[in-house]
């Protein structure tokens, strides 16, 4: 593991003694990179032993890449055996959404939903009408297993440990930690992103594809764009150590 030396903290942020967090950006339908970085995980795991460990997923497990839904058993099947905190993304509000709402569509296949469709076995056409778009939400909840949608339906927009505040997107500035919106949390950019004063928390976050992660005074941002690099950025948090695997 490389541990980084150099960052922008005088003083670094530490989580409690005798825990391991990984924390994982967007996945994106890319169940390869997905199968990878579990394996980097596994690996670091058996090298280096700790009391306990957990992986935080930071949201858009969905949509772009095309195996949406073989990403969504591969989450599930390591929440059986791992302790595993799957955060909520925008891009799982849209899948959500279309069940209710199908005319959603329009919006949500120029964000990357027909792949997901796809992957569920559904041959949507690029552009649906209105009666399609009837259907393939029919269709959709009827195909997408129930265990899927529990794990949808349920996943936080947020979680803390230590100095560190981890959600998909970020958060609005001058609102409390425990005051956010659901919107924010799960949509913002520029208002946060720009914002270069300290909030409670080192805010980790995705949504907003950058080359490498970045490491900023009041924010580390994991998301490197897996759906069309195939990579997939983990930090590894332990006491006031950060490092990346």
């Amino acid at each position: 593991m490389e541990i980084l030396k150099k960052t922008p903290w005088r003083k670094h942020p530490r989580i409690p003694a005798g825990l391991r967090i990984y924390v994982v950006g967007d996945v994106h339908g890319r169940a390869d990179a997905l199968k990878d970085v579990m394996s980097r995980i596994d690996a670091d795991r058996a090298a280096r032993r700790i009391t306990r460990t957990v992986q935080v997923f930071l949201g858009d497990y969905v949509d772009r890449g095309p195996a949406s839904s073989e990403v969504l058993d591969r989450l599930i099947e390591r929440s059986l055996t791992d302790e595993v905190l799957l955060l909520k993304g925008n891009h799982e509000a849209f899948l959500l959404d279309f069940f209710d709402n199908p005319a959603m569509l329009e919006v949500w296949r120029q964000n990357g939903g027909l792949p997901t469709l796809t992957s569920y076995g559904l041959k949507p056409s690029l552009n649906p009408s209105s009666a399609e778009q009837q259907e393939l939400a029919r269709e959709f909840a009827r195909v997408v297993p129930p265990a899927h949608r529990k794990l949808l339906a349920e996943l936080p927009c947020s979680f803390k440990c230590g100095d560190y505040f981890f959600v998909h997107a970020g958060v609005r500035p001058g609102v409390a930690l425990k005051d956010q919106k659901e919107e924010d949390l799960l949509w913002i950019r520029e208002d946060f992103l720009l914002h270069e004063r300290d909030f409670e928390k080192i805010i980790v976050h995705g949504h907003t594809p950058v080359a490498e992660p970045e490491i900023h005074s009041n924010r580390i941002n994991l998301d490197i764009g897996a759906y069309a690099t195939g990579k997939l950025a983990c930090m590894v948090l332990e006491a006031a150590s950060i490092g990346f695997i």
